[in-house]
């Protein structure tokens, strides 16, 4: 090589020059390396599913605790299930209120979420029928990661 780019550069012709460097970069670029170890493969992060049971992980804003009865005006009742952090795969929320009487089921609800602020409208109260309202919240990705607000609720 060293050769050929002597006698180029006897010739003196620009084009031959540019010919020759073109084929050296070449050359050297078509060159094998040593082989390398292929970069090791990094481990996926780790990521902690958000705790349902942690204190005030999970909130219906209409709980009036487990000691007091929630008066209702009317027949219906609106309420937010507010979450501090949903889990990847989103969560299930279970709403069930059931006659303390007679231990019927007089609304059922099952929403699929995977936003923090869930609407929920209870229907079917009957004025002067005491009822407990059950709110239940599982992750999907994790079934033993579940929150369960009781409280009991009353139409006037």
């Amino acid at each position: 090589i060293v050769i050929f780019i002597f006698q180029m550069m006897k010739m003196k012709s620009v084009k031959n020059t540019l010919l020759l460097a073109l084929m050296s970069l070449v050359f050297v670029a078509c060159s094998k390396g040593g082989d390398s170890p292929a970069p090791p493969t990094p481990n996926p992060p780790v990521v902690t599913e958000p705790s349902l049971t942690a204190s005030n992980a999970v909130i219906v804003d209409i709980d009036p605790g487990t000691s007091n009865i929630y008066a209702v005006l009317g027949t219906t009742q609106k309420m937010e299930v507010r979450l501090t952090a949903i889990p990847a795969s989103g969560v299930t929320i279970d709403t069930k209120m059931i006659k303390v009487a007679d231990n019927t089921t007089a609304f059922s609800n099952s929403i699929s979420s995977t936003s923090l602020i869930n609407p929920v409208n209870v229907t079917g109260l009957v004025p002067g029928v005491l009822y407990n309202l059950s709110v239940v919240v599982t992750s999907k990705t994790t079934a033993s990661n579940t929150k369960t607000i009781e409280f009991k609720m009353a139409a006037k």
